[in-house]
């Protein structure tokens, strides 16, 4: 099994799920089936099922027309209901092709949001808008008491977890982080990488837990200088709870230019 992205709008990843050695695919989040329609096309490929993380229009466009054109099964929140043929919640399994996935219900940027965990061999997780390189989504739907505890359970998951978000934000998001860590080796690092890549037009992603534990400030708002740094953009007093915290930092992300 490989996966790869198919790059769609401005910043968009659809990640792709190739069996080994076949010419089956399965697709996560694809807003444009133009994209995934020329991608089989052209490499006689046949798509055989659909993820979805959240309703966005940029993770769902594409739907449609994919279910049309080959008939495949499509996974995702209960409530799309014109959409999805296999409704899924927490702590549901799907099989695609040799991996197993477990769903986490992640609420937050949305309130149906889902990520897809496999632990099978290497731990691979699909985050959606959830968790970013350097970032998290924006709470858009949802509280931040409920986004920290999408962190959080990410958090628990295998260091070596491989995470695969659905957008090309790393380096703006390295910029915010960089002004509460400016010293901060790893994230300093990281940039520098990110930076080369994206000059070579290459994807940024994906990436490891273990390096989003250290560089990713969303699941770094228990350090007391982060929230310090955080609290000084927004000119409040630093919060004296994590969900406080975690709220300072998301509104100071949302404010940085």
């Amino acid at each position: 099994m490989t996966i790869f992205p198919l790059p769609a709008f401005q910043d968009n990843y659809i990640w792709i799920i190739q069996d080994k050695d076949s010419s089956r695919i399965w697709a996560v989040d694809p807003g444009d089936a133009e994209v995934v329609l020329t991608y089989c096309n052209k490499h006689n490929m046949s798509l055989v099922g659909i993820l979805i993380t959240h309703h966005h229009k940029d993770h769902t466009g594409g739907v449609a027309e994919l279910k049309k054109q080959f008939n495949c099964p499509v996974y995702g929140p209960n409530h799309l209901t014109e959409l999805v043929t296999h409704p899924i919640a927490e702590g549901d399994t799907i099989d695609v092709f040799s991996a197993s996935f477990r769903i986490l219900a992640t609420p937050g940027h949305t309130l149906d949001h889902l990520c897809y965990f496999s632990d099978n061999q290497d731990p691979l997780l699909f985050s959606g808008d959830t968790l970013f390189k350097g970032g998290c989504g924006r709470i858009m739907e949802g509280t931040p008491e409920q986004m920290l505890k999408a962190m959080e359970k990410i958090s628990s998951l295998p260091d070596n977890t491989i995470i695969y978000a659905t957008h090309e934000y790393t380096l703006a998001n390295y910029r915010f982080a960089l002004s509460l860590e400016p010293d901060n080796p790893d994230l300093i690092q990281s940039n520098n990488n990110g930076q080369k890549q994206r000059s070579n037009n290459e994807v940024t992603l994906p990436t490891t837990l273990s390096l989003e534990k250290k560089t990713n400030p969303f699941l770094r708002t228990h350090i007391t200088s982060l929230k310090n740094q955080a609290a000084q953009q927004l000119k409040e007093k630093p919060a004296t709870d994590s969900v406080a915290a975690f709220s300072q930092v998301r509104r100071a992300k949302d404010s940085f230019s």
